[in-house]
């Protein structure tokens, strides 16, 4: 079996879509400075086998995508720049719980973190391109069943 990564993410990126919030969803971390509204980027994160859910012939994985929120520091007006980033991580989290699977693509969405970090969002800044943005970064942690044959 092969991890559907392009499905995944598609699946991902549909559900931020789907919202009608962001002005770009991107499936890449920003290497430009996004526009002035809300932005989400989605990119890989971590990988790594479960043993929980593993057995003596298959590896069962956990995939975590970063799912980015990004709003200028300097948009007006000051004070709802906050209020805007926890509303659409709401929204977001919101729609991962409720596509647990992500159209049966994956195990499950690991919620209340089985296998490791739950569904969580950091709030932080980043530059680009010389302009400040104000960020909630979304840990998106993931199980995948059986997708790594063992073989001796």
């Amino acid at each position: 079996m092969s991890l559907s990564v392009a499905g995944i993410i598609a699946s991902v990126e549909s559900h931020a879509e789907q919202l009608g919030l962001f002005e770009r969803v991107n499936t890449n971390e920003p290497k430009n400075a996004p526009g002035k509204g809300l932005s989400v980027a989605i990119w890989a994160d971590q990988m790594g086998a479960v043993a929980a859910s593993s057995g003596l012939s298959v590896t069962s994985v956990r995939l975590v995508l970063k799912v980015r929120v990004l709003k200028p520091m300097l948009a007006l007006p000051y004070g709802q720049i906050d209020t805007d980033l926890l509303g659409a991580v709401d929204a977001l989290m919101a729609a991962y719980s409720g596509a647990f699977t992500l159209e049966g693509q994956v195990r499950e969405i690991d919620l209340l973190g089985q296998a490791g970090t739950p569904l969580a969002a950091v709030a932080g800044y980043v530059t680009i391109e010389k302009q400040m943005f104000r960020i909630m970064d979304i840990t998106l942690p993931m199980i995948i069943n059986d997708l790594w044959n063992q073989v001796a």
